[in-house]
C-alpha cells in the first residue's frame, strides 16, 4: 500500500541539551541596584529640570503675552485715532452744523401717541330669502392699542421735562411714550398746553439707582439750549431735527431762514390755528418732525418746528424759541400756562380794508368784526378787562401802550408781550374822536 501525500511519517526533531549560565550572587544584587539607582537619579534631575524650564518658559510667555497686549492697545488707539480723523470738514460752516448736531442730538426725543382703538370684523349676511348673494356688514369686536401717531420734542431740563407742539399732544385719551436718543422709553405726562402758540410741556421720570453709599441717585438728562430768536436774519443758516415720518429718528436737514413774522394758519388732526410772527425755513420739515428744535449754528434752539406748506416745496415754520422761554418759566413756577387777556373779537385794518369800509384810518384793530372784518355776534366778551374799561362794537384799537396796531405788528403780538394784571393804555377811535383808555390785562388758561 502506498503512502498518500497527505500521509506523511512524522519527522523527529533530535534533543539538545543545553546549559544553565549561573552568575555568582553578589554580582546579580550589584547590577540590579546600579539600574534602579541610576534611573531614580535621572527622575530627580528631569524633576528639577522641568520645574526650572517650565518656570522659565512661563515667564517668557507671560512677558511676551504682556508686551502682545501693550503692543495692541498701541495699535488699536492708533486706528481708533486714525479712524476720528478719517472725516475732515470741508469748511468751517460744516464743520459748526456737525458741531451742532452732536450737541443737541442727545436731547431731542421722539413722542409715540397709543391709543385703544376699536376692533372692526367683517361678516356676511343674504339680504333676500331664498339667494346665495351676500353683502358684508361689519360689527366692532373689543378694542386693542395700536400706535396712532408720531411726533418730536426736545429736553429742557436735566429733570426731563419736554417742549413739543400742543398738536403733538392733543388727545386727552391717548397715551405718550418718549424714545431718548440712546433707545430707552419713559411714559409722559402732559404739563400743560398752549394751544393759542401751539406749544406744551410734558414730563419724563428719570431713573432711580442706589449708590454704594446706599443713596439714591436720579438720571441726568441731555438738555437742549435755548438761544435769542429776536435777532435772527433772512439767510441765517439753520438746521432741523425730527422724527421724520414718524419712523427715521433724529433726522436732520439743513437750510436758511427764508422768512420772518409770518402769519400762518395750520391745520392738522381737526385742529385749525393761526400762528403769527413765526419764522419760515426751507429746511425740511416732514410730518412727525413737529415739536422738533430749529438750531443755529452754535447749536441752540431758536425755533420749534411745527407746519409746512402742503402746496410748496420746502416751505416750514419754527414758533420763535423766545416765545417758548415764556411758556417753559410759566410751568416751572406754576405748573400751567397762563395769557394775558382783553376779551374783543375784531379784524386788523388794512389799506384794502379801509377802502372797502371807506374807514378813516388803515391801521388799528376793529371790535365786533370776524377775521375777514365781517360784523360779529360778538363783539367785547363779558366780565373781561374790555368790557370793565368800557370799550364798545365798533371801536377801532390804534395802539396798545404806545404801539401801533398794523398787519405786520397785530393786537396778539403785542398783547403776547405783556402778562396778566399789566396795567396798560388803549388809544382808540369811536366815532370820528380819538379816546385814551387805561386797561388792567385779564387772565386766560387753558
Amino acid at each position: 500500500m502506498s503512502s498518500s501525500l497527505y500521509n506523511l511519517p512524522k519527522f523527529k526533531f533530535p534533543k539538545i541539551k543545553s546549559k544553565k549560565i549561573k552568575l555568582p550572587k553578589f554580582r546579580q544584587n550589584k547590577v540590579f541596584w546600579t539600574i534602579i539607582l541610576t534611573i531614580f537619579i535621572s527622575s530627580i534631575f528631569g524633576f528639577l529640570a522641568g520645574i526650572v524650564s517650565g518656570s522659565y518658559l512661563f515667564n517668557e510667555v507671560k512677558n511676551y503675552l504682556s508686551e502682545l497686549n501693550i503692543e495692541t492697545q498701541i495699535i488699536e488707539k492708533i486706528i481708533e485715532k486714525e479712524t476720528i480723523k478719517e472725516y475732515q470738514p470741508q469748511t468751517s460752516q460744516e464743520e459748526k452744523i456737525i458741531q451742532a448736531v452732536k450737541k443737541v442730538s442727545p436731547a431731542v426725543v421722539s413722542i409715540i401717541i397709543t391709543k385703544e382703538v376699536p376692533v372692526i370684523e367683517q361678516y356676511f349676511i343674504s339680504p333676500f330669502e331664498g339667494f346665495e348673494f351676500q353683502i358684508p356688514e361689519y360689527r366692532q369686536q373689543g378694542t386693542e392699542k395700536k400706535e396712532v401717531g408720531g411726533g418730536t420734542g426736545f429736553i429742557v431740563s436735566e429733570a426731563g421735562m419736554i417742549l413739543t407742539n400742543s398738536h403733538v399732544v392733543a388727545d386727552q385719551e391717548a397715551d405718550y411714550t418718549v424714545f431718548t436718543n440712546d433707545g430707552k422709553k419713559y411714559p409722559a405726562k402732559i404739563l400743560a398746553r398752549d394751544t393759542f402758540r401751539d406749544l406744551a410741556v410734558i414730563k419724563i421720570e428719570p431713573e432711580k439707582t442706589i449708590n454704594k453709599k446706599g443713596k439714591v441717585d436720579l438720571e441726568s438728562f441731555s438738555v437742549a439750549e435755548l438761544g435769542d430768536s429776536d435777532n435772527l436774519q433772512i439767510g441765517q443758516t439753520v438746521i432741523a431735527i425730527g422724527n421724520a415720518l414718524g419712523e427715521f429718528r433724529n433726522t436732520i436737514s439743513v437750510g436758511v431762514i427764508s422768512g420772518l413774522g409770518r402769519q400762518v394758519t395750520a391745520s392738522g388732526g381737526g385742529i385749525i390755528e393761526t400762528l403769527e410772527d413765526v419764522i419760515q425755513t426751507d429746511a425740511a420739515i416732514n410730518r412727525g418732525n413737529s415739536g422738533g428744535p430749529l438750531l443755529n449754528l452754535k447749536g441752540e434752539v431758536i425755533g420749534v418746528n411745527f407746519a409746512m406748506a402742503q402746496a410748496a416745496e420746502n416751505i416750514g415754520f419754527a414758533i420763535p424759541a423766545n416765545i417758548a422761554k415764556k411758556d417753559i418759566e410759566q410751568v416751572k413756577t406754576s405748573g400751567k400756562i397762563v395769557y394775558p387777556y382783553l376779551g374783543v373779537y375784531y379784524c386788523l385794518i388794512t389799506e384794502n380794508v379801509q377802502k372797502e369800509y371807506e374807514l378813516s384810518v388803515d391801521y388799528g384793530a376793529w371790535i365786533g368784526r370776524d377775521g375777514y372784518c365781517q360784523p360779529h355776534e360778538k363783539g367785547v366778551v363779558p366780565d373781561t378787562a374790555a368790557e370793565k374799561a368800557g370799550l364798545k362794537n365798533e371801536d377801532i384799537i390804534l395802539e396798545f401802550d404806545g404801539k401801533k396796531i398794523t398787519a405786520e405788528n397785530s393786537l396778539v403780538k403785542i398783547i403776547m408781550e405783556y402778562n396778566p394784571g399789566d396795567k396798560v393804555v388803549l388809544k382808540i377811535l369811536r366815532g370820528d374822536k380819538e379816546k385814551v383808555v387805561q386797561v388792567t390785562l385779564g387772565e386766560l388758561s387753558q
